[in-house]
């Protein structure tokens, strides 16, 4: 499963109260879940602390460089090393795992992270029920046909236009690179009842057999107090009214 959108639309917020359900409801799943995002919210905001080194980008930066100072032997594949690492340093939190992608590649790297991350989600599906992406904001995620392997595509907007374009574009472009996901869903973020209704009305002229509309989360002056507070919204009280519906928008997915 893979979460969408534009910038600040809350993809990353909806993600982690997926993961709150999924550990609720469906507790002997073998969960992970991938920060592919370069700003590496997801720790943020499940209350752990990753440092660079500790990231896929850090990993791939650190074996570049020892291999230009000729500290690895030629003969060793850089990708194989990295993959290695990888598989081994992955955070346990407890109810799941955690893989963060990290930022873009420094110097001395001679591979792509998007590539290594593409052929790590090919070894890890065999390991996990359920894998859980957050994906860069944007489209160029899609583009480069890193999410080969998803079969849930939630696309996160709020009442913006610029959300909607997004939401819009993403279709585009999974049908024009042939990213052949099983169900594509838009979720709505941060609405009230007067804009629900302008919004459907919009993504109806859109959707065709293309997606399903999941559903909308309201506004939750609880959920921003988490955040700015540094707690985990893993931790959010169950009475919460968001996470009420997200329990019931969730359940049309697993």
């Amino acid at each position: 499963m893979c979460f969408a959108g534009k910038g600040g639309v809350g993809k990353t917020t909806s993600l982690v109260l997926f993961l709150k359900y999924a550990i609720s409801k469906h507790p002997n799943l073998k969960k992970l879940v991938i920060d592919a995002d370069p700003d590496a919210n997801i720790a943020d905001l499940v209350g752990k602390n990753i440092e660079f080194h500790d990231t896929i980008g850090g990993k791939v930066t650190e074996i570049g460089r020892k291999i230009a100072r000729k500290e690895i032997p030629s003969h060793l594949s850089e990708r194989s090393l990295i993959e290695e690492e990888v598989l081994r340093d992955i955070f346990n939190m407890g109810d799941f795992d955690l893989l963060v992608q990290g930022r873009s590649e420094g110097e001395g790297c001679y591979c792509s992270i998007n590539s290594i991350l593409k052929n790590l989600l090919r070894v890890l599906s065999e390991t996990y029920d359920l894998i859980v992406i957050d994906s860069p904001a944007g489209l160029e995620f899609f583009a480069r046909k890193t999410s080969t392997n998803v079969d849930d595509l939630v696309i996160v907007s709020d009442m913006s236009k610029m959300g909607f374009h997004t939401v819009q574009r993403i279709i585009e472009i999974k049908n024009e690179v042939s990213l052949d996901f099983k169900k594509i869903w838009i979720l709505g973020n941060r609405f009230n009842e007067k804009s629900k209704e302008l919004f459907v009305n919009r993504i109806k002229e859109i959707l065709e057999n293309n997606a399903e509309l999941l559903g909308f989360f309201s506004y939750n002056d609880e959920i921003q107090k988490f955040n700015l507070s540094n707690k985990s919204l893993i931790d959010l009280p169950d009475t919460n009214l968001v996470y009420k519906e997200s329990i019931e928008i969730y359940s049309k997915i697993i």
